[in-house]
């Protein structure tokens, strides 16, 4: 294995050393970079131009200017990188960092959201293949996966931004908005549950009566002005989370995995009371400096409940563990819109990553950046979720059609077995490829979504170079995302050696 990845890792540099030679030589060659100061009236004219050439090296022919770039890069090797400086000369380390830093808060969030939406919906279509929710589901697929994405991202800023501003100082519902909701949410469940003629009537009415209640609660209430979920809250989702991972990955009649994930949501909503206090002070220093608690105590309770099924009793105990803690922060920051909304009273900027000289407290900062990267991160989420979907339900019918399958259900192995066990890991071969290119393309991808929402991301240093006809930022650019397109696909053929002991060999 080591040899492999030493042959992996070799083959890949000389991509990269080819593959930035040729880019830093067609950027050199696409433009003049001083055109805009030779056309510049500036008494000091002259004296820019000479500076600008003085910081791009233009004195200088571009071989040698890739020269010095790529010693630049060698001394990443003891953690010094010289990326050289832009056309104003300003480090583009810097630069780098700080755009890094904004397009992966973006990037990471909108991937593991589409993963884990577009598996769960890609599984759920193929078990239920040629139904109504199998139909609709292939249909929003495809339009999603057609939808340009400046389209889409001016759509969002339009009505999740601008009218949601406008509705948000008197968020109330009229009749026709409750009523028209009710149905259309009553259409949508009573197809995805699917069932007999009876069944669906009643998850129909079931849903259409709770939607209204709880619309007609919100806007006699204005909640979204200000909204508190309350303990009641965390210890309903949480419950629903223990009981729906034991279903799924232990089987309900799993008795002591089931005890092990209640008693984690147990002592989480007793937690909930303790850390309160805490949390109201704000600090990502207390937010992580509770989770090892939290992850050892769920430990020590799938352990010592667990029993003979101590290891998968540990294992969602933790991850009960790591939701009843997300709610606990979507609890006291909700405490904290309406404070929010009164320093920002349109919460939902359609430029930039956060607003300019906020003046608020930690988790008033808090919900001021995750308002921010709300609408980006549903258009990079909508578009990926199709093809996770897609390649998802392909992968489960034909791994499901296969003769382990029809063996593995005469033995007696309940369905859940079936699918999760041995249907679900094997159909992840083919899903892992598109997740591992899928984190790198982002980066590259989130060109376009930035350039619409304003972000001051890669997308941002990748356009600015090219426009500006310099090498530096577009070189910078390349290094990450090349190289993070290189490592996916290391981590790729590593992940199919661990679910498959075949290609191991």
């Amino acid at each position: 294995m080591a040899k492999f990845i030493l042959r992996r890792l070799g083959a890949s540099f000389l991509v990269l050393l080819g593959g930035s030679m040729l880019l830093f030589f067609l950027v050199t060659i696409s433009g003049d970079p001083l055109a805009d100061l030779r056309e510049s009236n500036a008494d000091n004219k002259e004296h820019l131009i000479r500076q600008r050439t003085e910081f791009m090296g233009l004195d200088t022919p571009w071989f040698q200017r890739y020269g010095v770039w790529l010693g630049g890069i060698a001394k990443c090797v003891t953690l010094s990188c010289d990326l050289g400086t832009n056309m104003n000369g300003t480090d583009v380390g810097s630069l780098l960092g700080n755009a890094a830093q904004s397009t992966l808060r973006l990037v990471v969030l909108a991937t593991v959201l589409a993963i884990v939406i577009g598996v769960i919906v890609g599984i759920a279509t193929a078990i239920r293949q040629y139904s109504g929710f199998d139909y609709v589901v292939t249909f929003l697929a495809f339009l999603f996966f057609s939808l340009p994405v400046f389209w889409a991202a001016v759509l969002l800023k339009e009505y999740g931004a601008i009218r949601f501003n406008d509705w948000i100082r008197e968020p109330t519902f009229t009749l026709a908005q409750i009523a028209g909701t009710a149905i259309v949410l009553a259409v949508i469940l009573q197809g995805v549950l699917g069932g007999s003629a009876k069944r669906r009537a009643l998850t129909a009415g079931a849903t259409l009566v709770f939607v209204v209640a709880a619309m007609s609660y919100f806007s006699a209430t204005e909640w979204f002005r200000r909204p508190m979920l309350g303990i009641a809250f965390v210890l309903l989702v949480g419950l629903g989370a223990a009981v729906g991972a034991t279903a799924l990955f232990s089987g309900i009649r799993n008795r002591r995995v089931l005890y092990a994930t209640l008693g984690t949501v147990a002592a989480g909503t007793a937690s909930h009371l303790i850390v309160l206090p805490l949390l109201e002070k704000g600090g990502w220093g207390t937010i992580f400096g509770l989770l090892p608690v939290a992850l050892l105590v769920s430990a020590a309770i799938g352990w010592f409940v667990g029993g003979y099924s101590r290891k998968p009793a540990t294992v969602l105990s933790m991850s009960v563990a790591v939701i009843m803690g997300m709610l606990t922060i979507a609890d006291v920051a909700s405490r904290h819109w309406a404070s929010l909304l009164g320093l920002k009273p349109r919460p939902i900027s359609t430029i930039g990553s956060q607003t300019p000289n906020f003046a608020g407290g930690f988790w008033e900062s808090f919900l001021d950046k995750g308002a921010q990267i709300i609408l980006p991160t549903i258009v990079l989420t909508l578009i990926s979720i199709a093809s996770y979907t897609r390649y998802t339900r392909s992968s489960m019918l034909e791994v499901m059609n296969q003769d382990y399958i029809r063996t593995a259900r005469s033995k007696g192995l309940s369905e859940r077995v079936v699918i999760v066990k041995h249907g679900f890991r094997n159909a992840l071969i083919p899903i892992t490829t598109i997740v591992a290119f899928d984190f790198a393309g982002l980066i590259g991808g989130a060109v376009i979504t930035e350039q619409v929402f304003g972000w001051k991301g890669m997308g941002e240093l990748f356009r600015t170079g090219l426009d500006h006809v310099d090498p530096a930022p577009v070189m910078a650019f390349f290094l990450v995302t090349g190289t993070a397109a290189i490592l996916m696909n290391l981590v790729a053929d590593l992940a199919y050696a661990a679910l498959d002991p075949r290609i191991r060999r």
